[in-house]
């Protein structure tokens, strides 16, 4: 192996290690010299300062050759390594590096940077102006090989460049959405939510943490992705004088049969119309035909499709929609569960309430007073299903908004997270979240393309909300119930409690306390969103992570006690999921230090 191969000679690492030359440098040219040619062949090596960085010059094969010190992969000093048949071999991971170009053999390192070498009579010279062009390229084309070869430490490193020079976030997006699309033929899943998600809460994380966030999207993109077939596209339906209503219909019976490809073509026709709005009726329309679809995730799905082209641009539709078609084809049907047909069917209660729906949901502008908001709220909270169905009914004949009754949902569905019990199983508060997540997408759905087709999701989503009563039983009291607690930073008071387990009910409190006490909340949020991407975090905390903060931007406004509880819900799923090994937060700091020049071989105490 090319890692057992001898020295160049016995004293190279001995000399290297006890000597590093300071050379002088050419004023008149950027040639910087190193040593004499018989210094550096009975030395081997020798690591010479270069402007700003060190260079690690050989002697090797009758000629110098130079490289940058610091081993690509992560820092260590390339000067320690060994050198045959013109390949250098890094002693920490054994990455292998051509001399004369720098280019690594091993896809976990990246290339070096190698420096053109002078001899001028008995003197060796490093050009050091020879520059190694523009980056950025380069790192878009890492963040690539990263997500093919999973290599979260390629991930790491590309973002972190990548937004050291500028880059726009969106075009880090860009990059991974595409991969994801393209590289699971199953299409969309948790990666590109999770991916999607992190750009939306971009903006209320600290400067510190943006970079993090999008490496977390990368990382869940890639592993969704490994081992995976790629998707191969569609071509849309020739004719292009199909009116988008008899498309739509096209859309909804094949999605009815679970025809895939079928349904694919038909939504290729639309979106090759030009008609981002369209195609948008057409997707919800289809997630509502059949009752909470996928656990909600199906409609959540949609909706982050659609917030990744505010992000990357209309002109991506091609690429991204069409990923949702197979997912959509092959989910579960809440109606086929027995909880939704027995011991009430559900279903009996539901149906004659859509037959109204075309005549009820139509230009509707009006919100709810506060009065009736929390009488909405509480009535789906309720033990009776059909007291939540004639209470959405009247709201729509009183002319309330889809989206209104919507965000009234999303916060009944919080509330279920603010009041769930400890005492009950810890894999229950993934139901409860998954109604919040999907009553969340709801609420973006019907403020995006509201439809009567649509407003059949408002009724889904209160079944849903009022079969998961049983696990607020008993329903714990919300921090605003009961005695307000004394607090210092509650920032950084929150991620103390968010690094210790279990620690649900006084990450609540200590929420609200803040903000009853009128403290600034973006501190806070900040500090929720370090908690989250410090951890291993699963697929469900990024999405309560992201619908929590959403939901709480949207309430605060007008609603800011129910805002409050929002955030408090959101809080609590989070601390109950805290702390994990925190694997993925090690690698990226490792990033970090080899981009702000840290020696990551030195131990604890020689730092």
């Amino acid at each position: 192996m090319v890692h057992d191969l001898p020295f160049l000679s016995a004293a190279v690492e001995r000399n290297v290690l006890q000597r590093t030359v300071y050379p002088m440098t050419d004023t008149q040219s950027n040639l910087v010299r190193v040593a004499s040619v018989d210094e550096l062949r009975r030395e081997g090596c020798l690591s010479a300062r270069a402007g700003d960085c060190t260079v690690a010059v050989f002697w090797h094969e009758g000629r110098p050759w130079a490289v940058d010190s610091r081993c690509p992969h992560m820092g260590f000093p390339l000067a320690r390594g060994t050198v045959c048949d013109g390949l250098l071999t890094c002693h920490w991971h054994h990455a292998r590096f051509d001399l004369a170009s720098g280019g690594t053999l091993d896809p976990f390192a990246d290339d070096v940077r190698a420096y053109p070498t002078v001899v001028r009579g008995d003197d060796v010279f490093v050009d050091v102006g020879a520059g190694d062009g523009e980056r950025a390229p380069h790192w878009q084309s890492r963040l690539r090989q990263g997500l093919e070869t999973q290599l979260p430490l390629v991930l790491a490193k590309a973002t972190l460049a990548l937004m050291h020079a500028g880059a726009e976030p969106r075009e880090i997006v860009r990059i991974g959405a595409c991969f994801g699309a393209r590289h699971r033929a199953q299409g969309w899943g948790p990666g590109l939510t999770i991916l999607t998600a992190m750009a939306n809460v971009l903006p209320r994380l600290g400067p510190g943490e943006r970079p993090l966030a999008l490496f977390h999207g990368l990382v869940r993109v890639a592993e969704d992705c490994a081992g995976r077939a790629p998707r191969f596209d569609l071509a849309p339906l020739p004719n292009a004088g199909l009116s988008p209503a008899r498309l739509k219909a096209w859309f909804r019976q094949s999605v009815e049969v679970r025809d895939a490809d079928a349904a694919e073509r038909a939504l290729r026709t639309v979106i090759d119309s030009g008609s981002p709005g369209a195609a948008a009726d057409l997707l919800f329309a289809a997630v509502t035909d059949h009752y909470f679809v996928d656990a909600g995730h199906q409609l959540d799905y949609i909706v982050k499709a659609f917030e990744l082209l505010e992000h990357l641009g209309e002109g991506e539709a091609p690429a991204i929609l069409p990923s949702l078609v197979g997912g959509l084809c092959r989910a579960q049907r809440s109606e086929e569960q027995g909880a939704w047909r027995r011991p009430v069917d559900l279903s009996a209660l539901l149906e004659p309430a859509f037959e109204q729906l075309p005549v009820l949901v139509g230009d509707g502008t009006r919100t709810l007073s506060d009065e009736a908001f929390d009488d909405v709220v509480s009535t789906i909270l309720g033990d009776a299903p059909q007291s939540a169905v004639d209470a959405l009914l009247d709201a729509l004949r009183d002319g309330i908004a889809p989206a209104e009754l919507g965000q009234a949902v999303a916060h009944a569905a919080s509330l279920r997270i603010a009041r769930f019990p400890t005492s009950n199983e810890f894999g229950d508060w993934d139901t409860v979240h998954n109604s919040f997540s999907s009553c969340n997408a709801l609420h973006q759905a019907l403020l995006r393309s509201p439809s009567p087709e649509l407003a059949r999701g408002l009724f889904h989503a209160a079944m849903r909300i009022y079969l998961d009563r049983f696990l607020n039983v008993p329903a714990i009291r919300l921090p605003d119930e009961q005695a307000a607690d004394e607090i210092a930073d509650a920032p950084a008071a929150l991620l103390d409690l968010l690094d210790r387990e279990q620690r649900v009910n006084a990450a609540g409190r200590l929420v609200h306390a803040h903000l009853t006490a009128g403290g600034d909340d973006a501190p806070l949020i900040e500090s929720l969103g370090v908690a989250v991407l410090r951890e291993d975090a699963g697929f469900h905390e990024y999405q309560e992570l992201e619908a929590g903060l959403r939901q709480f931007a949207t309430l605060k406004p007008t609603r800011p006690v129910a805002a409050r509880r929002a955030l408090v819900a959101a809080t609590r799923y989070i601390a109950a999921h805290c702390p994990t090994s925190r694997a993925l937060g090690q690698t990226y700091r490792i990033a970090l230090r080899l981009q702000r020049g840290e020696e990551l071989f030195q131990s604890d105490e020689e730092r």
